[in-house]
């Protein structure tokens, strides 16, 4: 039986994969699904996915089913460039109006409610929408894009819409980190194929070492080709990306969780974070 590797189909995971030696893992047994954040979400919860990078929400819905692994995580301090709220008026002037919300990301939407009911005492009414700008405001004063849509939509709509980055509000509030993905693996998978999970942890840890020690070239080389946009941008993208999954970084995630159970988007508190050991797993 194969062990399924989830892929988030979004450039900013991307240096967990790029030098990924994938024929390697196909070898020992893995298969590679490449999915938007939500859709993996919700193969890993059916136990068709057994490991990869998923959204932080999907986590905190899971968490006892699940076992992150140490040092890997998407988080930005301050502004993370990619998960955008635009609107036809000033945030704070939102308040009684129709968002459109992205169905691509568990995260970015409950990070986004933090920021605008807990942050800003606003009341809003919510539509979750397929990802694009001109049918989300058709009917609605703001949507809420992430990922590449998001990087693509600030760069047609800079001046015609107000725009703001959740990673930036949020560290304006909190001075933490907001991390907005994690890998993780099924504890079922962890208990039957140990070694086999080891094996992707550390392939997965090299390929983060490898785009940072190569200062992400190759990478961004590769992403100017498939996706455009400007070398500067894309420099700058991956220099203000954390890629790590340290004591900081859980503290961030930890405050979100508990703000989340606060107002209800989450129906149990999450008390620790399990976070696999690999040394006490041999």
């Amino acid at each position: 039986m194969s062990v399924v590797i989830g892929e988030i189909s979004y450039t900013n995971i991307l240096p967990f994969f790029y030098h990924l030696d994938k024929q390697k893992l196909i070898e020992h047994n893995c298969r590679f699904v490449p999915q938007v954040p939500a859709q993996l979400n919700n193969e890993m919860s059916k136990g068709r996915i057994d490991i990869g990078g998923i959204s932080s929400f999907a986590y905190a819905e899971n968490a006892t089913r699940y076992t992150l692994l140490p040092n890997l995580s998407v988080t930005s301090y301050g502004a993370v460039n990619s998960i955008f709220l635009f609107s036809k008026v000033p945030l704070h002037e939102l308040n009684g109006k129709k968002v459109a919300l992205t169905w691509s990301s568990a995260s970015s939407v409950h990070l986004l409610k933090i920021v605008l009911e807990h942050f800003h005492s606003l009341q809003i009414s919510y539509t979750t929408m397929n990802p694009n700008v001109k049918s989300m405001l058709h009917d609605h004063d703001a949507c809420l894009l992430i990922g590449d849509d998001a990087i693509v939509a600030r760069r047609e709509y800079t001046t015609s819409l107000y725009h703001y980055d959740l990673g930036e509000l949020w560290y304006e509030q909190t001075g933490l980190p907001m991390t907005f993905a994690v890998f993780a693996v099924r504890n079922e998978t962890l208990r039957d194929h140990p070694s086999l999970v080891g094996l992707i942890y550390r392939s997965f840890l090299q390929s983060k070492l490898e785009s940072e020690s190569k200062n992400y070239q190759p990478m961004i080389a590769d992403i100017l080709k498939t996706h455009g946009g400007d070398k500067v941008f894309w420099d700058h993208y991956f220099q203000k990306l954390c890629n790590d999954f340290g004591q900081k970084e859980q503290e961030g995630l930890s405050y979100y969780f508990d703000l989340l159970y606060q107002m209800n988007y989450l129906s149990q508190p999450i008390k620790k974070l399990h976070i696999w050991d690999e040394v006490k797993s041999e």
